[in-house]
């Protein structure tokens, strides 16, 4: 009887020890874990980087097309007599100078 006490014992010990130890070493990691993913979360890939510029490009492109197709039915009736068009031809015109140089060049469009 007591040497499976002392058996059941010596075992609980060793498992606990294991427990213990794993969960030592989980307590003095956790800061390290946890700056880790502040860390990850506070900064951002190159990739990500490039998706963001990406998109940003394609809504400043599709602005710009929007803004070219005012401007051509604005100038179509301003030819056609109506003075109201061409002054919204004009502004127009200026919101694309605007936009026009945030945007590259393809290449071989020279």
């Amino acid at each position: 009887m007591r040497r499976s006490s002392f058996l059941v014992a010596l075992l609980a010990g060793a498992l606990l020890s294991g427990c213990i130890a794993r969960t030592a070493a989980n307590v003095v990691t956790a800061p390290v874990r946890v700056t880790a993913k502040a860390i990850d979360l506070a900064t951002t890939s190159q990739s990500e980087a490039d998706e963001k510029r990406g998109r940003e490009l394609r809504k400043r492109e599709e602005e710009l097309g929007k803004l070219e197709r005012r401007y051509e039915e604005q100038i179509s009736d301003c030819q056609d007599g109506n003075r109201r068009a061409c002054s919204d031809a004009q502004k127009t015109y200026a919101e694309i100078q605007i936009i026009l140089p945030t945007i590259p060049a393809e290449p071989g469009s020279d």
